[in-house]
């Protein structure tokens, strides 16, 4: 008797467990079942929301810098940002057009359309864009914000600006030393300088006029229009072979980047060794170039609008300075100018095309 009730009392148990075991079960799937009612959709209509537009606002032209443009997109992409799905980009070019006023409007249009976020490339769009708006996040590009005076400072921005420097000032002091290493003999350079105020190359000016004293150098600037014609152009190689320089160099500027090939056609022409600011001068049959990797700024812009439209503020992103630097030599630039690069100098590139 004893043995059955003990039975009883176990099975009891037993169903009780077993009951308990398919109420948690119920109960579980139950929570899961409306989890998934809730957030299933919540995550479907992140996926179908808003599409986040940027602004792309520059003072070139769109041929100009498709090279830098398409970096950036790609980089864009490997970050999870593709146009047509979940961006769209707003591209605003100046036209090389000379004044502010142009890029102001460009600049504004872009605020009315209320971008989530502008790329700027260059000092004046930056500026123009910091005027237009206190709010929208801007990541400036090739551009040294802290000099413009659009930063507090490079550690804490603290404000809606933030990007990556490319640190021009100092790096056109290097072209010239570059130079006078190449031509030892060297005692006037000529250097091609927009016409008028330009905010980046006013500084870049600022730095290479002490640094050409301190090398016993005498420098001829020579203006052209900010948005250079072929006419404009021959014309400041012919004054720079009238002023009997040894060697040019030009301004680090997005106008002057879009007229490479014009230009190292008339260095060649006019048979001026001369040394650049990027690499598409040399890939266009240019002699020399020192400078960052454009492309590489590009492409660390785009992580930093990564960033800023998950949610981060671009007063808390430390503006980034470039690290990437590429000094190129094309020795047969040299043999058509007849030009013999030093031994020295030539082990110091990062590349030499022969």
């Amino acid at each position: 008797m004893k043995t059955f009730w003990s039975k009883r009392v176990a099975n009891s148990c037993s169903d009780d467990r077993k009951s308990k075991i398919k109420n948690r079960k119920w109960v579980g799937l139950s929570i899961i079942a409306f989890v998934l009612a809730v957030v299933g959709p919540l995550a479907q209509a992140q996926q179908s929301g808003k599409i986040a537009r940027i602004g792309y606002l520059e003072s070139g032209t769109a041929s100009g810098s498709s090279v830098l443009v398409e970096a950036f997109r790609q980089e864009l992409r490997k970050l999870g940002w593709i146009e047509g799905k979940n961006i769209t980009i707003e591209y605003r070019f100046g036209e090389n057009k000379p004044g502010p006023g142009g890029l102001q409007e460009l600049a504004a249009n872009l605020v009315r359309l209320k971008v989530d976020l502008i790329l700027v490339s260059g000092a004046g769009p930056a500026s123009a864009a910091k005027s237009a708006t206190t709010t929208i996040p801007i990541v400036a590009t090739a551009t040294d914000p802290l000099a413009g005076g659009l930063v507090a400072s490079l550690a804490r921005p603290g404000g809606n600006l933030t990007g990556v420097s490319s640190l021009a000032p100092e790096l056109i002091t290097k072209r010239l030393e570059v130079l006078k290493d190449t031509l030892p003999k060297l005692d006037r350079v000529a250097v091609l300088r927009p016409r008028g105020a330009n905010i980046a190359g006013d500084h870049q000016l600022k730095a290479l006029r002490p640094a050409a004293l301190a090398l016993k150098l005498k420098l001829e600037e020579i203006e052209i229009e900010t948005q250079p014609d072929p006419e404009g152009l021959e014309s400041a190689f012919q004054t720079a072979k009238q002023k009997q320089v040894g060697a040019m160099m030009t301004i680090a500027l997005r106008p002057f980047f879009a007229e490479r090939k014009r230009i190292v056609e008339l260095a060649g022409k006019y048979r001026l060794p001369a040394i650049y600011p990027e690499k598409g001068f040399v890939d266009e049959g240019g002699l020399m170039s020192y400078g960052v990797d454009y492309v590489d700024l590009f492409r660390q812009s785009a992580h930093y609008v990564d960033k800023i439209l998950k949610g981060a503020k671009p007063a808390d992103l430390p503006v980034q300075q470039a690290t990437k630097f590429e000094f190129i030599i094309n020795l047969k630039a040299a043999k058509q100018i007849g030009l013999t690069i030093p031994v020295l100098v030539l082990e110091r590139a990062n590349q030499v095309i022969k």
